[in-house]
């Protein structure tokens, strides 16, 4: 694959977005080539960085990539007074889209940005057949999520952060070791990340009293319960092209979180990335990749439409292999 952009270089090219009078961190790539754009949408507990091996080709053949550090997470604000919810999180994702002046757009989302994602998917269902400038959801591939919150398996440090203890958890026993033991599990075995990409993790958690806060982000595990009529409701409801790439080794949301998408979501696209665990993007990015282009065909061709923009771009991604 091409040589992707260094930690330093990502964070130094990116823009800054004012959401509720916090500064957004985040990247938006201009091709200048016409078609739809992307919205990469990150997981808990890292940031946009996570998608720093897809990104040149996905800026190749997209109008525009975009990808924030959603408040709470990376190089964005991290307010110690703030309520962090997936409700708000969707409204600072729909602003930097209209900030972008973006009217159309696809998504690719992993973990807690799947859920952000189911948020995005009911407000469309909520303004279907209505009049609104909000822009619209055409197509969303999914990574591993717990999209089922009866079926996610949280680890032993999110499970403690989101008890009666979390404030203390958070202050003084969230620290860089206790993260990389618990962060390299629920990668597969033979894909887990090096010491120094730990350290680039780390280094986006730490930023700015990350830890100190990570007991209020957590609450997103107890919010898909509480809203999971609704957000399991809109896969299930949805007419927007949906796909699932799983890595099945994660013990957080794999095959048994896949299985479960296949019972319950008519019409269930998945794909399963054998050896691979919770991190499809970075442990098998030419796969991920390979799956989405796939699934972009797919949906292509079911518009049935040859002057339909995404058909223009798949066409370039027929022509041109993606590594």
């Amino acid at each position: 694959m091409a040589e992707p952009l260094t930690f330093k270089k990502w964070y130094e090219r990116g823009s800054y977005l004012v959401h509720r009078g916090h500064p957004i961190f985040y990247h938006a790539a201009n091709s200048g080539i016409p078609g739809p754009a992307l919205l990469l949408i990150h997981g808990f507990p890292t940031s946009s960085w996570d998608w720093h091996h897809l990104w040149p080709f996905l800026r190749e053949r997209f109008s525009l990539v975009i990808a924030a550090d959603m408040i709470g997470f990376g190089y964005s604000a991290k307010p110690r007074e703030y309520d962090y919810t997936i409700l708000d999180q969707a409204d600072l994702q729909e602003a930097l889209l209209r900030e972008l002046g973006v009217q159309r757009y696809h998504v690719f989302a992993h973990d807690y940005g799947v859920t952000v994602t189911q948020e995005l998917l009911a407000r469309g269902l909520d303004r279907s057949g209505k009049k609104s400038l909000e822009p619209v959801l055409e197509s969303a591939c999914l990574l591993n999520a717990g999209i089922f919150p009866e079926m996610q398996k949280p680890t032993l440090l999110q499970n403690l952060l989101r008890s009666r203890l979390g404030p203390l958890i958070s202050r003084f026993l969230l620290t860089e070791n206790r993260f990389r033991d618990t962060f390299v599990r629920v990668f597969g075995p033979a894909t887990r990340p090096s010491f120094d990409e730990l350290a680039q993790f780390w280094q986006q958690i730490a930023y700015n009293g990350g830890p100190g806060i990570a007991y209020k982000v957590v609450r997103y595990l107890d919010e898909r319960f509480e809203y999971r009529e609704r957000w399991v409701g809109a896969l299930q409801k949805t007419e927007v092209p949906l796909r699932l790439i799983n890595g099945p080794l994660d013990p957080v949301s794999g095959a048994h979180m896949a299985q479960t998408y296949r019972d319950e979501i008519p019409n269930a696209d998945v794909l399963m990335l054998e050896g691979i665990g919770h991190y499809p993007q970075l442990e098998a990015p030419q796969a991920s990749l390979s799956g989405y282009f796939d699934f972009l065909e797919r949906v292509a061709e079911e518009s049935k439409m040859p002057d339909h923009p995404l058909r223009r771009v798949t066409d370039q991604w027929m022509s041109k292999p993606a590594s």
